[in-house]
């Protein structure tokens, strides 16, 4: 390519076309800038997969417990019935309990990002304390 030709992309010229194709719609269906490409987006209050289940889980029942009547969550009641079948001897809800049991001790085990970040900032102040000294 010579340098009196050139590439049509890089000229302002509006009736040169531009090309089109993958990744490069045509100029007319380009959003404009500042809109939307979603302009009503996700509805306010719109509830996802995990909250639906916090909610449902979070719902009180009345269970009948040594002759009392009592209103616990139903997340409660089924850990109380998971328990109670492991207990009667049930290979699979053993399984499933000793399984539970774990993953809460794993997350118990974490460490504290609140505490690492609090640390974090007292080993950072000591560096710029230090650096500064140097300057």
């Amino acid at each position: 390519m010579s340098s009196k030709e050139s590439n049509p992309a890089e000229t302002n010229d509006s009736t040169v076309e531009e090309r089109v194709g993958y990744g490069r719609p045509p100029v007319a269906t380009r959003f404009r800038p500042g809109q939307s490409g979603n302009p009503r987006g996700r509805p306010k209050g719109a509830r996802n997969f995990s909250t639906v289940i916090a909610s449902a889980l979070s719902e009180r029942v009345a269970v009948t417990e040594n002759g009392r009547r009592r209103r616990i969550t139903k997340l409660e009641a089924a850990i109380k019935q998971l328990v109670n079948r492991a207990a009667a001897g049930e290979a699979r809800a053993t399984a499933l309990l000793i399984q539970l049991v774990q993953a809460n001790e794993a997350k118990a085990n974490q460490p504290d990002t609140e505490r690492v970040a609090e640390a974090d900032t007292i080993v950072m102040a000591e560096l710029q304390r230090r650096l500064g000294r140097q300057a």
